[in-house]
């Protein structure tokens, strides 16, 4: 009988971050962040419509030159207090949109 041994490779370590930890972090930043449902509660507004409205402003970069730099695709609509993108975003949804 021949021993024959198959050698064995240790898996490599991954590190996993439990979703704790994001929480924290999340939970740190929103105090000082703006938030679109908070903008839209102060506007009177659905979140759904602001968002709307908020989309086509971002488009106009002669009118709202900062709230289109500002967002990121795919990402929330985010604004820190006092940023001219915020003072931006909250023109945009007073104006009234032209019928």
């Amino acid at each position: 009988m021949t021993d024959t041994t198959i050698p064995t490779v240790p898996a490599p370590a991954v590190k996993v971050q439990p979703d704790a930890g994001k929480k924290a972090t999340a939970a740190k930043d929103a105090p000082n962040m703006v938030t679109l449902d908070q903008l839209a509660r102060e506007m009177k507004m659905t979140p759904r419509d602001a968002r709307l409205l908020l989309r086509l402003a971002a488009k106009q970069t002669k009118l709202y030159p900062t709230l289109g730099k500002d967002h990121i695709a795919r990402q929330p609509w985010q604004w820190t207090p006092g940023s001219k993108a915020l003072e931006e975003a909250r023109k945009a949804l007073s104006s009234t949109p032209a019928v």
